[in-house]
């Protein structure tokens, strides 16, 4: 199982990525940050970042205002 934003479980599975981690719960917000096991994971790595089973990830949006 993968626990995200310490709120959500889903099932790990071969091959899983960030991208599939936020597909599989919905983020669809561009403006983003994902840490992995408290390490910030590049953008440019979403796709290509390996989520292990066991692994917690945090999704935090990005909101701008002034």
């Amino acid at each position: 199982m993968i626990r995200v934003n310490d709120k959500w479980d889903i099932p790990w599975q071969e091959g899983l990525t960030v991208n599939g981690v936020l597909k599989a719960c919905g983020f669809t917000h561009q403006q983003i940050v994902v840490s992995v096991n408290g390490m910030l994971v590049p953008p440019d790595d979403y796709a290509t970042r390996q989520i292990e089973d066991g692994d917690q990830v945090r999704v935090v949006h990005v909101i701008g205002g002034g």
